[in-house]
């Protein structure tokens, strides 16, 4: 029954529930003003508003009301009643209590008004109008007895919040309007809170939770500290580690104040404050130096990293911003989100979406020359070890031919910034991917260091103005391929979870970070030059993997556990893989002005001998003699290894396969 009303009334016109409103005030402002008779007077005189009090019962109507609808209280939806309504109930009361003090005072009516009466009117006034409406609000919002259920408390699971400050209590305000969720305690770090409480929980210290596990069974820890740097979430996160809880988080207070996520959407733990990487903000120079009030190309742009340099580059004031991508559905769905995002912050950017790939010529030298190209950020490349290890020809075809492409049509458009988006693998590569991210960068080495080269396969000399750059990291969270899903996915699936083997190790980074620092390092360069970006220290991809396990409230089987949730299936390094990354090829590194960013000074060959190797790879396959490719990139990229004989499927009979 109570359902239904409650359905009636949400779903009546806005006009009907003003009126009832309107009418409601009128009974509740006639009860206050009664009562304050009652208050001053007592029960012994007991006064009668439709007597001789009527005009005076009218009166305030006429004073109250119209206060109420100038500080705009009709317009408070009952259902969000906040702070914002009782000061307006506060302002309205004080205001018409004033004009009945003056109304009185030049009436001088006949019937007895005691002096203290409009005080007591005023704050019994506030009250009953606060009160009322927060009644209603709550009414409105949830069913009142559920938090106190048998039901309720029997399956909903109980969490305990991690933080009691502001964001902490919203949380709890908003879980008790739900059903699966009940807050049981806080835990906070403030010795000042501790063993108080707050929002009608208990507050434990963090050296409590043990006992508070035991005392409100408490089954997750929900982090509310959305202001907490990642280096001191990461500290939490370990002492978390130890509890059989599940740790989820609110967003950081970045997602809060850009107004994507609120205080109330629980999230699982982003991994990157399990790894304590804090960022450091972008130097508002550097940032913008290659970009605002520029034409600029992002080639990949529906990738990963690509995408993410977009994401940057339209914050700064970027004049014209041109997405070459060759996947229709990424480059759908990257200007479709940038297109929106201009829309809605109102910028004046020009967003050219071109469907095309890095291997067409023709396309990019049109588009270079047609729309002025200031600066490329070229991140288009087939980065998957294990598909361009049996992809051979594809891969060299377009991370090497394909960025030889880009860069001499850069040259002859006169394009001022060239900056390539480059990887640890092309450290002393084991694999294709790395061997050609190797030899890309040292073509535009070679590029760099001429000024006016005879362009490959075109056999003609060319001015080179162009500033090459490019920017060496390692992997990045969340990106096409990153373990981080795939962990997760396994964890929920109730494991096994799959890594390749118990000593790999790598580096990580967050797609943000490393999209600003690829920005700031291209606005460096000089020409050559080789960056390399700090990726903090390296991380056992087991040791993540467990840290995840944990953090999920389940406990890894091992020898010494063989009761626990989830077990670990090593599987063996892939083809190409390596156990350990690196960012350099030799020890010849500098500082530059950014804290994160260093210079990597490399080996380079001439121009006319870069040509000559790539002239002879490309003939190795046609010929489809990958031995001999083998051969080429061992004499040409430092440190190349390879412990088996290359196999590109595509040219593979079946028959031949084992």
């Amino acid at each position: 029954m109570a359902g239904t009303f409650k359905t009636i009334l949400l779903g009546l016109p806005t006009f009907s529930k003003r009126i009832i409103q309107l009418l409601t005030d009128i009974v509740i402002i006639w009860l206050a003003l009664w009562l304050s008779f009652v208050v001053r007077l007592g029960t012994d005189q007991l006064i009668n508003p439709f007597g001789e009090y009527f005009e005076l019962f009218v009166a305030t109507l006429c004073f109250v009301i119209p206060c109420l609808f100038y500080f705009k209280l009709h317009k408070v939806v009952n259902r969000y009643f906040d702070n914002e309504g009782i000061m307006a109930i506060f302002k309205a009361m004080s205001l018409s209590s004033l004009l009945l003090v003056l109304g009185i005072y030049w009436y001088q009516p006949n019937f007895l008004v005691p002096r203290s009466i409009v005080f007591i009117f005023w704050w019994m006034g506030i009250v009953l109008l606060v009160g009322f409406r927060l009644i209603v609000r709550h009414y409105l919002l949830k069913d009142w007895h559920i938090p106190f259920s048998r039901k309720y408390q029997r399956t909903a699971t109980k969490v305990a919040i991690y933080g009691a400050g502001v964001a902490g209590n919203q949380l709890v305000t908003t879980l008790r309007m739900g059903r699966n969720l009940q807050p049981v305690a806080f835990i906070d770090d403030d010795s000042h809170l501790v063993r108080r409480s707050v929002s009608g929980l208990r507050v434990f210290s963090p050296l409590e939770i043990e006992k508070m596990v035991l005392k409100t069974k408490a089954e997750e820890i929900l982090l509310a500290i959305p202001s907490a740097s990642r280096s001191r979430r990461r500290e939490i996160l370990t002492l978390l580690e130890k509890y059989p809880l599940r740790v989820r988080s609110i967003p950081g207070i970045m997602d809060l104040a850009s107004g994507r996520v609120k205080v109330d959407d629980i999230q699982e733990i982003d991994i990157i404050d399990v790894l304590g990487r804090d960022i450091v903000p972008p130097d508002k120079k550097l940032f913008a130096q290659c970009i605002t009030g520029k034409t600029v190309l992002v080639t990949g742009a529906g990738g990963s990293i690509g995408a993410e340099l977009c994401r940057q580059i339209v914050t700064v004031g970027v004049n014209t911003l041109l997405l070459l991508e060759h996947c229709e559905f990424n480059l759908y769905s990257i200007h479709l989100e940038l297109a929106n995002y201009i829309k809605q912050k109102q910028f004046t950017i020009k967003l050219i979406p071109i469907l095309g790939s890095i291997r067409n010529t023709d396309l990019l030298n049109k588009v270079m020359t047609n729309w002025c190209i200031d600066t490329i950020y070229h991140a288009a490349a087939y980065k998957h070890v294990p598909m361009v290890e049996h992809n051979i020809t594809e891969g060299i075809l377009n991370n090497v031919i394909g960025t030889l492409n880009v860069a001499q049509a850069a040259i002859l458009a006169n394009v001022k910034n060239f900056v390539l988006i480059s990887t640890d693998k092309a450290v002393r590569p084991t694999n294709i991917m790395g061997a050609t991210k190797r030899l890309a960068e040292m073509l535009l080495q070679a590029l760099s260091h001429e000024t006016n080269p005879l362009l490959f396969n075109l056999n003609i000399h060319s001015r080179q103005s162009t500033c090459f750059t490019m920017v060496r990291f390692g992997n990045v969270l969340g990106s096409s391929g990153s373990v981080i899903p795939l962990f997760r996915k396994q964890i929920k699936e109730g494991g096994p979870i799959t890594v390749t083997h118990p000593e790999v190790t790598r580096y990580f980074m967050t797609i943000p970070e490393a999209a600003q620092l690829v920005i700031q390092a291209g606005s460096m360069g000089e020409g050559g030059d080789v960056f390399v970006l700090d990726m903090g220290k390296p991380i056992k991809i087991v040791d993540l993997a467990e840290k995840m396990v944990n953090l999920s409230g389940l406990n890894m089987i091992k020898e010494d556990n063989l009761d626990g949730d989830i077990a670990i299936q090593f599987t063996g390094l892939r083809p190409g893989e390596k156990l350990y990354e690196e960012l350099l090829i030799g020890n010849n590194v500098v500082k530059t002005q950014h804290p994160m960013i260093m210079r990597a000074n490399e080996d380079y060959l001439e121009w006319n001998q870069m040509t000559g190797i790539l002239i002879n790879i490309l003939e190795v396959l046609k010929e489809g003699d990958y031995l001999q490719l083998q051969s080429i990139l061992a004499r040409t990229v430092t440190g190349y290894q390879v412990e088996k004989k290359l196999v590109d499927w595509v040219y593979l009979r079946q028959h031949t396969i084992q």
